[in-house]
């Protein structure tokens, strides 16, 4: 029931989308939207809720997690929405969460993976998800590499975000269960357009295998894995194991 006993009065059911339609990222807020339009449709189509109709109210985060918040607070509290959707950015999440359980407002996340998202301590916790996890996808990723790809010496290319410390966390983890620890932990910025000196470092360093977590261009390119095996990487760095697998 939640907020929806609260706005009985209102002709309309507000849901709100706090996620990024523009920048990089757009493209998840666009399928975001798509998603949440199609189930809103059919609802509507279907006589509503106890004969009310859905409406969408979407905001553009921009990926920044201040204007995130500001957004949040915005649908909360001006356009009385009765439930938060999230968008693709897990530090955007985690400045929802407090604000989340605080209003006692449902915060669903679609997509962010960090695992403090919804495992955030609260003693009543309104955040819920249908996501991945990152502390299932670490433990699911490095069971692939070892298992499957025969993985040794591993070392991580991390986003250099509150995402990045979450996979960290988690990879970490599940290497230490099977008595295995990182090589290397190099980091990387939104912005970034080449990995090569970090992935150069991990060659270094005795790395044999990557795992890879982030949605910056230079990770998913393979052109960058062709430049790092031309300074003497093709048989350092045969594997990466991530969200976007590397060859």
């Amino acid at each position: 029931m939640f907020r929806l006993v609260l706005l009985r009065g209102r002709k309309t059911i507000k849901v709100g989308l706090v996620a990024a339609l523009s920048g990089q990222s757009a493209k998840s807020g666009e399928a975001i939207i798509r998603g949440l339009s199609t189930a809103i449709d059919e609802i509507n189509a279907a006589g509503g809720v106890n004969g009310r109709k859905i409406e969408l109210v979407a905001r553009d985060d921009e990926s920044n997690p201040g204007k995130g918040l500001l957004a949040a607070r915005e649908l909360v509290q001006r356009e009385k929405v009765a439930v938060l959707f999230g968008g693709l950015d897990t530090p955007v999440s985690l400045a929802i969460v407090p604000f989340a359980n605080q209003s006692k407002v449902p915060f669903m996340g679609v997509w962010a993976g960090g695992t403090n998202i919804t495992r955030n301590g609260a003693a009543d916790n309104y955040v819920f998800r249908v996501s991945a996890v990152d502390a299932y996808v670490g433990e699911a990723l490095v069971e692939y590499a070892i298992k499957k790809k025969g993985a040794k010496a591993p070392g991580m290319i991390l986003i250099n975000n509150p995402w990045g410390e979450s996979n960290e966390e988690a990879l970490t983890e599940a290497l230490k269960k099977r008595n295995m620890q990182a090589v290397g932990i190099e980091k990387f910025e939104t912005n970034d357009v080449d990995v090569v000196p970090q992935l150069s470092r991990l060659k270094t360093g005795g790395c044999r295998c990557t795992v890879p977590g982030g949605k910056c261009g230079a990770v998913i390119s393979g052109r960058q894995i062709a430049r790092a095996h031309g300074l003497g990487c093709a048989g350092g760095l045969p594997l990466g194991a991530g969200r976007w697998t590397l060859y």
